[in-house]
Parts: C-alpha cells; structure tokens; sequence
C-alpha cells in the first residue's frame, strides 16, 4: 500500500476545496492510503511514512502561505537527504498569478530531491481588494476536476511504480 501526502493550508476555503478534490481523486486508487493534513498538523514523520505529496497553499503576498512556511520551516532539515527521488506537485489558490509562490514550493522540493511530477496547478480567483480577499472562496468546478486529476495521476503513478 503506497501513502500519498496532501499538506495545505487554506484561509478562505479555496485552497481546502482543491485539497479535498485531489484527495477524492487519489482515494480512488484503491491500493494508495490518502492522507490530508493541515500544515500545522504535518510533521516530519509524516513526511517519512509517505511515498508521494501533494502541496496545496494559498498565494499570500505574492509568497507561499505563513503557515505552509512554518510547516516547510519545522520539518526542512529533519528530512533532508532522506526523500530523495520520492515524487509530488502543488496547487496554488492565488488571488493576482501565483506564480512566485509555485517557484517557492519547487525551490524547497528541489533542495529535498523531490521529483516534479506535474506542473504546479495555479487556479486565480482575480481577489484584489480586501473585500474580495477575505471573502471566503468557491472553486470552479472545472478547476476542481483539474485538482481531482491531479491526485488521481500522483495516486495511481504511485501503485504504478511510475515515480
């Protein structure tokens, strides 16, 4: 049985509904254990125990979330050298192009020797003014099925031996 990994953060709601959809996506592979935890609930041992993970934060300030880099902050060092070649990809709810945030999630991977297994998926909800931002957010379904696609490609490359 392979474990997939789905860590994120989620404010609004946005980036929870892209978390859930990837998870009900790979939780379709039936030989794959989907676990989906909240960045302060992500530990290192979790990272060890998994075969594969899917990252999923919010683009604040045109950055990763804080607590995404609290998260990647307590657990940088107490697993490095030891996942490398293991795959993952991301998801990003950004309010302007989330593009600065998807480069800080493939710097860190890089520095783990993770493998990219997709491109990150960026899905904008356009939220400029503090109204819209803290508002809380509703994925679009066809955003959605790209997330659920997603978890489903990285569950079954996982039984495959893919990655």
């Amino acid at each position: 049985m392979k474990t997939l990994l789905i860590v994120y953060h989620s404010m609004t709601g946005g980036t929870l509904q892209m978390a859930q959809a990837a998870a009900a996506g790979a939780a379709d592979e039936a030989d794959v254990q989907v676990r989906l935890l909240r960045a302060p609930d992500a530990h290192a041992d979790d990272l060890l125990r998994a075969d594969g993970y899917l990252f999923a934060t919010p683009e604040n300030l045109a950055a990763i979330s804080g607590m995404m880099k609290d998260f990647f902050d307590r657990n940088y060092y107490a697993v490095l050298e030891r996942l490398n070649g293991r795959p993952y990809a991301s998801l990003i709810c950004a309010g302007s192009d989330g593009h600065n945030a998807a480069r800080q999630i493939e710097r860190i991977a890089l520095g783990w020797r993770l493998k990219p297994v997709a491109p990150p998926l960026i899905v904008c909800t356009h939220a400029q003014t503090p109204q819209e931002i803290l508002r809380p957010k509703q994925i679009g379904s066809g955003e959605l099925q790209s997330s659920r696609d997603i978890g489903a490609a990285l569950a079954a490359g996982l039984v495959l031996g893919v990655f």
